[in-house]
């Protein structure tokens, strides 16, 4: 069954393609489940929204056993103007490492129980495997569908799969989702309206009643986003980071109108802020602008494009950027790049040998100059050489683009992704919204390995060990594997001798357990 046929049975309260909050009968019935983890690895955080607020504190009950949610811990709630519901965030501690979790928040029904899984302890030399889904936006009559916004391409066709669909269809198959940047587009109901794609009954000639009637459009597109995504959601921890469409209601100045039309609210990733609880507190970052995470071999830095480049900037959506948001800043004067070489030099890469940056907005990328963020390359690209960041996980154009190993002075490493020295760069802003994908430009440029701008998906990426980690384009029509690629890094001595200890210690402990089991046969059988 199709994942939009999910989102009836699972919430009936979706009157698509009427325009109007996906509200429940009960106001306070809990919905948009969300967990992230809490930067140890012996914590968590599990959310979600209500569209009343509830008169008690939100509770979490949870447990190893579905039928035994024997502890609890309580939260904190909020919202803010503009905002049709309340967000509840409550963190979780004192959990086991890698261990399933049931859960159920309170004022939920008895049988509505979740689960999730917490991170791998730093160090634990288990494959693992991640996705990553960017520029993803609301799926059906309010989003991508068989229409797509004036200008754009690429369709669904009648029928066919989205990227929400093959994410639910692959949950099974990886252990988290990150997504850095451009959620729901939400801001994108002003082009909507104004192309009669849905139609509330105002008359979008007049400015001010759109813009008020716009407050419930922006929150019906956002709301039912994330009560979407809550089949994944609700069990995949969604690691968010900040994109331009969190920024402010207008699209980036669809018409001609400015951010000045937006109401207070709808400014200033106000949206993103309050939603999510990412681990900027337990990371020394800020909100979920920038912080990092460890998991198994892997150390995790979120980075934001955005705003807060400091002398490089301003960034594209602060006040005087490119791009008009007027938004920012979010932290003092160079704090986010001061935090990200004080983050990556303290990183015990015997521990997590991989170092993975995820951000918006990227520099090397199939589109013309105005495309490229020249002002992010400046603020980032030479602290991820000098302190060997593996991979450069980006987004915000809807293609998709391989990157080849390039240093900060514009070097392809002659070695590929044999050994590089040079980070590897993915761009995939293919998961798919409104406006469809966006043709490739500039596509002979020299450090541009494999391109394609026709095709929705997502990337999902395989850690093997220490020293190998692939990638691979899943096309969310039909799961198969576009573009598969390994990336190979040396370690060195240290860190190739541990894991190999590893590998053989656990070897030994598998054929302890089966000689064991051989034994207690041969003693049941004959004695």
């Amino acid at each position: 069954m199709k994942f939009s046929g999910l989102v009836y049975l699972a919430t009936a309260v979706l009157a698509l393609p009427d325009v109007s909050n996906p509200v429940p009968q009960n106001v306070l019935q809990p919905v948009q489940y969300r967990v992230a983890f809490a930067g140890k690895q012996d914590a968590a955080v599990v959310s979600w929204n209500t569209y009343g607020k509830p008169g008690y504190q939100p509770t979490v009950y949870y447990g190893t056993d579905k039928n035994q949610l024997n502890s609890k811990s309580t939260g904190d709630s909020n919202t803010y103007d503009t905002s049709t519901t309340w967000n509840h965030h409550v963190r979780i501690e004192g959990l086991e490492s890698d261990r399933v979790y049931y859960y159920r928040v309170g004022g939920a029904p008895e049988s509505e129980i979740y689960n999730f899984k917490t991170a791998r302890k730093a160090g634990n030399t288990k494959e693992f495997t991640f996705a990553a889904a960017i520029d993803l936006g609301v799926m059906g009559p309010y989003g991508l569908s068989t229409k797509v916004g004036n200008g754009a391409s690429n369709p669904l066709a009648p029928g066919e799969q989205n990227t929400m669909d093959s994410l639910l269809q692959n949950i099974d198959n990886f252990d988290f989702l990150l997504h850095p940047g451009d959620l729901a587009y939400a801001d994108y109901w002003l082009k909507e309206e104004l192309e009669g794609y849905i139609d509330t009954g105002v008359n979008t000639r007049d400015t001010d009643t759109l813009f008020k009637n716009g407050v419930q459009t922006y929150e019906a597109l956002l709301n039912t986003y994330y009560q979407q995504m809550q089949h994944i959601t609700s069990f995949k921890p969604y690691m968010v980071g900040p994109g331009n469409h969190e920024s402010n209601c207008d699209n980036g100045g669809t018409s001609g109108y400015t951010v000045q039309t937006c109401f207070e609210g709808q400014r200033n990733f106000t949206g993103i802020i309050n939603h999510f609880r990412m681990p900027d507190s337990e990371s020394g970052g800020v909100g979920p602008f920038w912080y990092s995470f460890d998991y198994g071999l892997v150390h995790f830095v979120n980075f934001n494009t955005e705003t807060d480049l400091g002398k490089y900037g301003p960034g594209p959506d602060s006040v005087g950027g490119s791009d008009n948001m007027d938004s920012g800043e979010f932290g003092e004067d160079g704090e986010q790049i001061a935090w990200l070489k004080n983050d990556l030099k303290n990183v015990d890469r015997s521990k997590t040998p991989w170092v993975i940056a995820m951000g918006h907005r990227p520099w090397y990328v199939a589109a013309k100059k105005k495309h490229r963020c020249l002002e992010c390359q400046a603020a980032f690209e030479k602290t991820f050489n000098k302190y060997g960041v593996d991979l450069v996980l980006l987004g915000h154009r809807h293609l998709y683009n391989r990157i080849h190993p390039i240093d900060d002075k514009g070097n392809i490493d002659p070695n590929g992704l044999n050994n590089p020295k040079a980070p590897w760069y993915i761009v995939n802003g293919a998961a798919g919204h409104y406006d469809g994908l966006d043709t490739a430009k500039k596509t002979d440029e020299p450090w541009l390995a494999y391109w394609q701008d026709t095709q929705y998906g997502w990337s999902k990426f395989t850690v093997h060990n220490a020293t190998h980690l692939t990638h691979s384009f899943v096309v969310s029509s039909d799961n198969s594997l576009l573009d598969t690629q390994t990336l190979y890094k040396s370690r060195g001595q240290a860190i190739t001798k541990r894991q190999v200890k590893k590998d053989k210690t656990s070897a030994a402990n598998a054929l302890s357990i089966g000689r064991f089991v051989i034994v207690a046969f041969f003693l049941a059988f004959f004695f």
